[in-house]
């Protein structure tokens, strides 16, 4: 790869191929704690020990280590170090995906506190897919974390290559997404309730015929928040008709295509509830496309608050997931799990409380956006 990139610089941008060959050089000339010693004439440990500040090493050598340090750009290995000591100080992180704005601020989350905490984060994503989720740990394992924390891909049916992590006695913090009926730790919010209050809110504004887009029901994200759109209807009188719910991927794609099913019904919904932001601009797109007006026609309501949700026109109605808070309490539940270091260690489980934020895409009474 490094020849490859020496050659295509050398054809394409000779004037960028010194500058290359240049950090490549000094890459390859990096003082080491070795050299450092071989030029002082003492030895390594000594070298080590003055670094550290340690108490036996006299003020007048560290003085000399420090300056030839300094002088030879030597920058120390503090993950071999902490690997040494039986810590590397790394904690492992693994997403679905990093597209839109959820996953990007719960990670956010996670660096504030765990960078506090003098823990450096390694994030992996598996691409909605099982067998790289499985990849991921073995990468993660392998780095020597002290911690995983992870939030399941979509077609995540068991927790089987977790249990080398929980052999191992590493703590393991579940976050968003974990297996219905699993038992662990994990930061979730409550989607049940956040599923009750977005379909609460289509039925104030006057809907009766509420449609739901959800995904797989093996996840708790979406068996929860299809709960939460049941209870609402059960608690207006109204039944739960299976026509008007519509499983699938959640994505834009499958919004478009949910839409298209609905509006062939015989009678068509006055409403959707779709449990995931990126399905219902999907279902927005269609509406627009078929020349439907929103939310006269069909009100929509999605889930995860996404940048895009406050870009559409008109704006959607969506459930802010408290994302960022959900990062900083999953590495809170980590070091309290790293500080216990029990293999009896009770699975604890926190949950944040949603927020509907109510926009255009949803309101006919206009009295409902107040404070919105």
């Amino acid at each position: 790869m490094a020849s490859y990139l020496r050659k295509t610089l050398r054809i394409l941008y000779p004037e960028l191929f010194f500058h290359f060959q240049f950090i490549t050089v000094v890459a390859r000339t990096k003082a080491s704690i070795s050299d450092l010693a071989k030029q002082l004439g003492v030895s390594v440990s000594t070298v080590s020990r003055a670094l550290s500040d340690h108490p036996t090493i006299s003020a007048a050598t560290k003085k000399k280590v420090w300056k030839l340090a300094q002088e030879l750009h030597y920058q120390p290995n503090h993950m071999a170090a902490g690997l040494r000591k039986g810590r590397s100080n790394l904690l492992g992180v693994i997403v679905p995906h990093i597209d839109g704005h959820f996953f990007t601020m719960v990670v956010k989350g996670i660096e504030t506190v765990a960078t506090k905490a003098g823990f450096n984060v390694m994030i992996c994503q598996s691409n909605e897919d099982v067998k790289h989720e499985q990849k991921n740990i073995e990468s993660l394992l392998s780095a020597q974390v002290e911690g995983i924390l992870v939030s399941l891909a979509r077609n995540t049916l068991d927790s089987r290559h977790f249990d080398k992590v929980r052999k191992q006695e590493i703590p393991l913090v579940f976050f968003d997404r974990v297996l219905d009926g699993l038992d662990v730790s994990a930061v979730v919010i409550d989607d049940r309730e956040g599923g009750y209050q977005s379909t609460k809110h289509l039925l104030a504004q006057g809907c009766r015929r509420i449609a739901h887009f959800g995904g797989p029901l093996h996840l708790n994200i979406y068996k929860n928040r299809r709960l939460g759109y049941i209870d609402a209807l059960l608690e207006a009188g109204l039944p739960v008709d299976e026509e008007l719910i519509y499983h699938c991927d959640m994505t834009q794609e499958d919004g478009v295509t949910g839409m298209q099913r609905m509006l062939q019904l015989k009678k068509r919904p006055d409403a959707i509830f779709s449990a995931s932001d990126f399905s219902i601009v999907g279902a927005l797109q269609e509406l627009k496309r078929q020349g439907l007006r929103v939310p006269q026609d069909i009100a929509l309501s999605g889930f995860s608050n996404e940048t895009f949700t406050s870009m559409t026109e008109p704006m959607l109605t969506t459930v802010d997931q408290r994302c960022e808070q959900m990062g900083q309490a999953a590495v809170r539940l980590f070091l309290e799990m790293l500080e216990e270091r029990s293999a009896l260690f009770s699975p604890r489980r926190i949950v944040l409380q949603p927020d509907l934020l109510i926009r255009g895409s949803s309101l006919r009474a206009v009295k409902e956006a107040v404070g919105k």
